[in-house]
Formats: structure tokens, C-alpha cells, sequence
């Protein structure tokens, strides 16, 4: 039996290579593999899109006959079940492989735990749970969608150095440099959804869109109870191209419900009683079509509410080194807030990059439980 630190070396390979299908294989997990005879690696795979070969197959195809007796590391159990692909299991049995480290069990109802089981019982040497907290880490937002049917919610917004997402006359092009916006394009283009208020869309007039394009086309969402989105703005425009949701509430007139849909956009009502309430029912609809990833863009309203109601598990901040001032200048984050600083929520673990001038953070609120009412 390799040491464990051989063993180390491996998975963090196979962690690197699942990142690889980010944004081309939701709402299926990312997952890497290495077939190795002890430090000689002879096969690597990953997951690349969704539908695709798995990356056990994939890593045996490239190890060939060599497979027999070798040891496979995968980030997560693999399958048993027929899906839109073969069960993995056969495929690594008919190979030949002796050792299966996997990082984690795949908590999809028809695997379970089985995939491991049945190759246990054919003989394979089976040891789970190796680097389990970064395999887990990695497939968040699959772990959610499958436990919770909810998204994984990310929240975007670029701020000068003092705190503002725009001067006191509300103009906001443009905070940051190139740089962050570009890969603001590249954050789009891995989504599954983004979502900004009905404000945000009448008052910057985006077109929600990555340029150039991602691996996924995201449908674009406006928060917008009365359905008052007008049919001149750029998003409505271009509905036929790339698609728009309206989320409305029951005070929305008929008329204008229809005025969008003829336009092109999707018109669904949600009838919660607040705006958490319906932010929680259009986070379920978005789960129950299979949505990953979910951009919130703003405006401070919007990400106030969802902050409030602890619905954001990711955030993505560029900050701009300038200054604005001003008591009416708006900042990135309304709503109630939180009122003491112990509660304050805290982002784990925080990264930072230089693009241009502009500085980059980004991490995860890690759970937390709603403040009692």
C-alpha cells in the first residue's frame, strides 16, 4: 500500500482536475480522477460537460491495460447506477483496478454509499474520506442543490475604497478597472441564473450577459412585484436571445404581465407575503429546475434583503482604490443589517488578487442561524 502522503499527492491532483469542469457539468458534480501504480501516474480524467463521460472513464480510457492492479483516486464515490452514462463501478471492476480511494461518498439517493459498497464486496480495497472537507468544499453548490433544492447564491458588487456603489447622483459607470470587469464576465459566464431589482434594471440598464461567452448562458432575473420592467430596456429587448425571468408579485397588473410575455420574457408570480418570502419561493422554483449557481448583482436593497434573511453563501467584492464621500452616496449592502458585531457574519476563508488597480476578495459566509424574530 502507497504512504499516505503518495496518497496526499494524488487526490490534491484529482481536486485540481474536477475544478477543471466548473461551469460546463452542473447541475452534475465536479469530479476528478488519477489511476496511478504507486508515484507513476498512467491515467487522468475529470467530468468535462454534462451528459459527458465521467472522469473515472475517462482516466481508465487513458491508462488502458496498464489500469489492471492499479490504484484510482476520485473526489467522489463513484456511480452504480445507470444514468445518462454507465455505472462507473463496472467500468473500473472490468479494468482491473486493486485500490479505490475516494474523497467522499456521493450523497445522490441512488448511490449512497452503494458504489463503494459494491466495489467492496467484488474485492477492490475501498478507503473513503481522504481530503473529504476540500472535495466537499469544492462541490458546495452541488451539496446544497441536493440537500437544501436550493442554488448556491453568490453575491457580486464592485465599491470604491470608502464603501460606495455609486456618487450621490447615483452614477456608478464605471467603480472598477477593466480588469474586474472582465472577470465579472467570466463569473457570469459559469452561472446558472443572476438576479438583480427592478431599480438596478431601470437605473444601469444592463444587459446581464457574459462577453464573451461562458460555458452556460445564465437566464436573467429581475426582481420586479409590479411588472413594470419596461419593453425599451436592453434586457427586455434582447429576451428572444437570451432569456428573462420577471419574478412579479400579486400586485402586478395583468396588463403588463402580458405587455412582457409578448415582449418575450417569462412572467411568473410569486405571492409571499413579503419580499423574503418570495425570495425563498423563487430560490425553491429556481432548485427545481436544477440551478447550481446563482449571481445576485444588486442592487443594496436586493442584497440587503438576501443578507438579512441569510440567503447568500459566496461573495464577490472589487474594490475601486478611489474615494466618493458623500452621507447620500449609497453603499453595496442595504436592509435591515445586523446589529451586533459579534453577529456580524464572517467570510471564510477570504482570498484577494490585484486586477489592474482594483483590489479582488472573495470567500463563503460560512451557515449561520437566523436571528430570532
Amino acid at each position: 500500500m502507497p504512504p499516505p502522503d503518495l496518497d496526499l499527492w494524488h487526490m490534491r491532483r484529482a481536486l485540481e482536475l474536477a475544478a477543471r469542469g466548473q461551469g460546463s457539468v452542473e447541475p452534475n458534480p465536479m469530479v476528478g480522477c488519477v489511476i496511478a501504480h504507486g508515484a507513476e501516474i498512467i491515467g487522468e480524467g475529470w467530468h468535462r460537460r454534462f451528459g459527458g463521460d465521467h472522469a473515472e472513464v475517462e482516466a481508465l480510457r487513458l491508462a488502458g491495460a496498464r489500469a489492471r492492479g492499479a490504484t484510482l483516486y476520485v473526489t467522489l464515490e463513484p456511480c452504480c447506477h445507470q444514468g445518462k452514462t454507465p455505472p462507473c463501478t463496472r467500468a473500473i471492476l472490468a479494468a482491473g483496478i486493486a485500490r479505490v480511494v475516494a474523497a467522499m461518498p456521493d450523497p445522490f439517493p441512488q448511490v449512497a454509499g452503494g458504489g463503494l459498497a459494491e466495489l467492496t464486496a467484488a474485492g477492490v480495497a475501498v478507503d473513503a474520506g481522504l481530503l473529504e472537507n476540500e472535495a466537499r468544499r469544492l462541490n458546495a453548490p452541488y451539496l446544497k442543490l441536493l440537500t437544501v433544492g436550493r442554488p448556491w447564491v453568490l453575491a457580486k458588487w464592485a465599491m470604491t475604497l470608502d464603501g460606495k456603489i455609486a456618487t450621490r447622483t447615483g452614477e456608478s459607470r464605471w467603480i472598477s478597472g477593466e480588469l474586474s470587469r472582465q472577470r465579472v464576465h467570466a463569473i457570469r459566464g459559469r452561472m446558472d441564473a443572476i438576479l438583480v431589482g427592478r431599480g438596478t434594471a431601470e437605473r444601469d440598464d444592463p444587459q446581464l450577459t457574459a462577453r464573451p461567452p461562458g460555458p452556460r448562458t445564465a437566464l436573467r432575473i429581475v426582481l420586479d412585484s409590479r411588472a413594470s420592467l419596461a419593453s425599451r430596456s436592453r434586457l427586455v429587448r434582447t429576451a428572444r436571445q437570451v432569456p428573462v425571468l420577471v419574478a412579479a408579485g400579486p400586485e402586478a397588473k395583468e396588463e403588463d404581465c402580458r405587455r412582457l410575455r409578448q415582449d418575450g420574457c417569462e412572467v411568473q408570480i410569486f405571492a409571499g407575503p413579503t419580499p423574503q418570502a418570495r425570495l425563498a419561493a423563487l430560490l425553491d422554483e429556481l432548485g427545481r429546475r436544477r440551478m447550481t449557481n446563482v449571481l445576485v448583482e444588486g442592487g443594496g436593497r436586493l442584497l440587503g434583503t438576501f443578507l438579512d434573511t441569510r440567503l447568500i453563501d459566496e461573495v464577490h467584492v472589487f474594490i475601486a482604490p478611489r474615494l466618493v464621500g458623500g452621507t447620500d452616496a449609497p453603499g453595496p449592502v442595504a436592509g435591515r443589517g445586523i446589529e451586533l458585531l459579534s453577529d456580524a457574519l464572517p467570510i471564510e476563508p477570504l482570498q484577494s488578487e490585484q486586477l489592474g488597480p482594483d483590489l479582488y476578495l472573495h470567500g463563503r459566509i460560512e451557515p449561520q442561524q437566523l436571528p430570532a424574530e
